[in-house]
């Protein structure tokens, strides 16, 4: 009788590289960590106090709605074609600002996002 475990471990075994990877992605979106190993920064020897520490910058960024501004309907369509919402679920979003509407995206997205959101009006902020 196989555990619940090894009928994991199993699956995983049989997977490609390119399998794993996107199990790797979706593991961490789902849960909101990171598989990678941490890396600890060592000062060397004869270098200044700081030295050798790496600074890890930030890729995945979040764009929340704070305000709908004077254009509420064009907003909330805008809304509806960046998250795929409903339109009851896209007025409520936009009415219970501040709320997020894209989490987790890159730098670029949350630009574009951001960008058509205050071509309606719509007050924004990427975090």
């Amino acid at each position: 009788m196989s555990t619940a475990i090894d009928q994991v471990l199993d699956l995983i075994g049989n997977m490609t590289v390119m399998e794993l990877a996107e199990l790797k992605k979706q593991y961490e979106d789902k849960f909101g960590v990171t598989a990678a190993a941490p890396m600890v920064a060592m000062p060397m020897g004869g270098m200044g106090g700081g030295a050798g520490v790496a600074v890890e910058e930030k890729t995945e960024f979040d764009v929340v709605l704070t305000g709908a501004g004077d254009k509420k309907i064009q907003v909330i369509k805008v809304v509806r074609e960046l998250t795929g919402l409903g339109l009851k679920e896209a007025k409520d979003l936009v009415d219970g600002a501040p709320k997020t509407v894209k989490d987790k995206v890159s730098k670029q997205e949350a630009a574009d996002v951001k960008a058509k959101l205050e071509e309606q009006g719509a007050k924004v902020e990427i975090k």
